[in-house]
Protein backbone atom coordinates (compact mmCIF):
# COMPACT_ATOMS: atom_id res chain seq x y z
CA UNK A 1 0.00 0.00 0.00
CA UNK A 2 1.27 3.47 -0.98
CA UNK A 3 1.48 6.28 1.94
CA UNK A 4 0.79 8.79 -0.16
CA UNK A 5 -2.72 9.49 -2.33
CA UNK A 6 -3.14 11.52 -5.59
CA UNK A 7 -4.94 13.99 -6.61
CA UNK A 8 -5.05 14.14 -10.37
CA UNK A 9 -7.10 15.08 -13.58
CA UNK A 10 -9.12 18.41 -14.64
CA UNK A 11 -6.51 20.33 -12.23
CA UNK A 12 -3.84 23.00 -13.37
CA UNK A 13 -1.47 21.08 -10.34
CA UNK A 14 -1.41 16.93 -10.06
CA UNK A 15 -0.18 16.91 -6.27
CA UNK A 16 -0.08 13.96 -3.68
CA UNK A 17 -1.43 14.49 -0.33
CA UNK A 18 0.64 12.41 2.84
CA UNK A 19 -1.74 12.29 5.72
CA UNK A 20 0.81 11.31 7.91
CA UNK A 21 2.14 14.80 8.10
CA UNK A 22 -1.43 16.27 8.63
CA UNK A 23 -1.38 15.94 12.53
CA UNK A 24 0.57 19.47 12.48
CA UNK A 25 -1.60 20.61 10.07
CA UNK A 26 -3.33 24.06 11.93
CA UNK A 27 -6.63 23.28 9.45
CA UNK A 28 -7.29 19.85 11.72
CA UNK A 29 -10.73 19.32 12.32
CA UNK A 30 -11.24 17.35 16.25
CA UNK A 31 -13.92 14.55 14.95
CA UNK A 32 -15.18 13.73 18.36
CA UNK A 33 -16.32 16.89 18.93
CA UNK A 34 -17.40 17.96 15.61
CA UNK A 35 -20.25 16.27 14.77
CA UNK A 36 -22.02 16.98 18.50
CA UNK A 37 -21.05 20.65 18.20
CA UNK A 38 -21.81 23.41 16.17
CA UNK A 39 -18.41 23.92 14.49
CA UNK A 40 -16.86 26.66 12.64
CA UNK A 41 -13.64 27.13 10.29
CA UNK A 42 -11.53 29.93 11.47
CA UNK A 43 -9.67 32.14 9.29
CA UNK A 44 -6.27 31.33 10.50
CA UNK A 45 -4.89 35.12 10.16
CA UNK A 46 -7.19 36.77 12.42
CA UNK A 47 -6.58 33.57 14.63
CA UNK A 48 -2.86 34.33 14.42
CA UNK A 49 -3.13 38.33 14.45
CA UNK A 50 -4.99 37.47 18.00
CA UNK A 51 -2.58 35.09 19.38
CA UNK A 52 0.41 37.60 18.37
CA UNK A 53 -1.63 40.22 20.36
CA UNK A 54 -1.93 37.90 23.51
CA UNK A 55 1.51 37.25 23.72
CA UNK A 56 2.49 41.00 23.32
CA UNK A 57 -0.01 42.46 25.57
CA UNK A 58 1.03 39.46 28.13
CA UNK A 59 4.62 40.51 27.40
CA UNK A 60 3.92 43.68 28.27
CA UNK A 61 1.83 42.90 31.13
CA UNK A 62 3.83 40.89 33.05
CA UNK A 63 7.25 40.94 31.19
CA UNK A 64 9.06 38.29 29.40
CA UNK A 65 8.25 35.52 32.11
CA UNK A 66 5.45 33.12 30.93
CA UNK A 67 2.71 32.41 33.35
CA UNK A 68 2.79 28.42 34.97
CA UNK A 69 -0.58 27.68 32.63
CA UNK A 70 1.20 28.03 29.87
CA UNK A 71 3.34 25.01 29.91
CA UNK A 72 -0.21 23.32 31.11
CA UNK A 73 -1.52 24.40 28.21
CA UNK A 74 0.80 23.64 25.85
CA UNK A 75 1.10 19.97 27.31
CA UNK A 76 -2.82 19.53 26.65
CA UNK A 77 -2.39 20.22 23.36
CA UNK A 78 0.39 17.81 22.85
CA UNK A 79 -1.67 14.82 24.67
CA UNK A 80 -4.60 15.79 22.76
CA UNK A 81 -2.81 15.68 19.16
CA UNK A 82 -1.50 12.20 20.24
CA UNK A 83 -4.63 10.89 21.57
CA UNK A 84 -7.40 12.54 19.05
CA UNK A 85 -9.76 11.98 16.07
CA UNK A 86 -8.67 14.19 13.32
CA UNK A 87 -9.93 15.05 9.76
CA UNK A 88 -9.42 18.09 7.62
CA UNK A 89 -11.79 19.13 4.46
CA UNK A 90 -10.57 18.22 1.11
CA UNK A 91 -11.90 21.80 -0.10
CA UNK A 92 -8.04 23.17 1.13
CA UNK A 93 -6.33 20.43 -0.96
CA UNK A 94 -8.39 21.19 -4.14
CA UNK A 95 -7.92 24.70 -3.77
CA UNK A 96 -4.43 24.07 -3.87
CA UNK A 97 -4.31 21.88 -7.32
CA UNK A 98 -6.68 24.92 -8.55
CA UNK A 99 -9.91 22.60 -10.10
CA UNK A 100 -10.13 23.80 -13.69
CA UNK A 101 -13.05 25.94 -15.12
CA UNK A 102 -14.50 22.62 -17.31
CA UNK A 103 -14.56 20.43 -14.26
CA UNK A 104 -17.89 19.07 -12.08
CA UNK A 105 -16.76 16.43 -10.22
CA UNK A 106 -14.80 14.64 -8.09
CA UNK A 107 -14.40 10.92 -7.74
CA UNK A 108 -12.56 9.07 -5.49
CA UNK A 109 -10.41 6.08 -6.34
CA UNK A 110 -10.37 2.88 -4.41
CA UNK A 111 -8.02 -0.09 -3.61
CA UNK A 112 -11.24 -2.38 -4.43
CA UNK A 113 -11.95 -0.93 -7.60
CA UNK A 114 -15.33 0.92 -6.54
CA UNK A 115 -15.35 4.80 -7.28
CA UNK A 116 -17.52 6.98 -5.65
CA UNK A 117 -18.35 10.49 -7.28
CA UNK A 118 -19.13 14.09 -5.33
CA UNK A 119 -20.49 17.68 -7.45
CA UNK A 120 -17.59 19.84 -6.88
CA UNK A 121 -20.28 21.64 -4.70
CA UNK A 122 -20.32 18.26 -2.16
CA UNK A 123 -16.87 17.90 -2.55
CA UNK A 124 -16.29 21.31 -0.31
CA UNK A 125 -18.02 20.00 2.99
CA UNK A 126 -16.26 16.42 2.34
CA UNK A 127 -13.74 15.64 5.55
CA UNK A 128 -10.63 13.05 5.19
CA UNK A 129 -10.44 11.48 8.35
CA UNK A 130 -6.93 10.43 8.80
CA UNK A 131 -6.22 9.42 12.51
CA UNK A 132 -8.29 7.59 15.18
CA UNK A 133 -7.37 7.74 18.51
CA UNK A 134 -3.47 9.15 18.20
CA UNK A 135 -2.93 6.81 15.22
CA UNK A 136 -2.60 7.12 12.10
CA UNK A 137 -5.45 5.25 9.32
CA UNK A 138 -3.26 2.15 7.92
CA UNK A 139 -5.66 -0.80 7.77
CA UNK A 140 -8.53 0.25 5.39
CA UNK A 141 -6.70 3.22 3.53
CA UNK A 142 -4.81 6.38 4.56
CA UNK A 143 -7.94 8.22 4.73
CA UNK A 144 -11.56 7.66 5.06
CA UNK A 145 -14.18 10.36 3.53
CA UNK A 146 -16.79 11.42 5.84
CA UNK A 147 -19.67 13.50 4.84
CA UNK A 148 -19.96 16.71 6.75
CA UNK A 149 -23.41 15.95 8.07
CA UNK A 150 -22.17 13.03 9.50
CA UNK A 151 -24.81 10.63 8.26
CA UNK A 152 -21.61 8.43 6.63
CA UNK A 153 -19.82 8.37 9.91
CA UNK A 154 -20.39 4.54 10.54
CA UNK A 155 -19.66 3.87 7.08
CA UNK A 156 -17.19 5.65 5.85
CA UNK A 157 -15.75 5.70 2.18
CA UNK A 158 -12.32 3.96 2.79
CA UNK A 159 -9.29 2.10 0.75
CA UNK A 160 -9.24 5.96 -1.17
CA UNK A 161 -6.30 5.58 -3.34
CA UNK A 162 -6.36 8.63 -5.64
CA UNK A 163 -8.65 11.11 -5.73
CA UNK A 164 -9.59 12.50 -9.43
CA UNK A 165 -10.94 15.78 -10.77
CA UNK A 166 -13.24 15.19 -13.79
Amino acid sequence: METIIHIKGEVKFNITLDPSVWIFDDRRIDLNTFFTEQYTEKDELAEYTKKVSAHWSREIMEGATYPPTLKSEKKYEKTKMLTGTFGIYLKHFLKNAEVNDGATSVVFETSTGEEYRFSLEQADSLILKYSQDGKPLREEGLVHVLLADGSNLENPIKHVEAIRVD
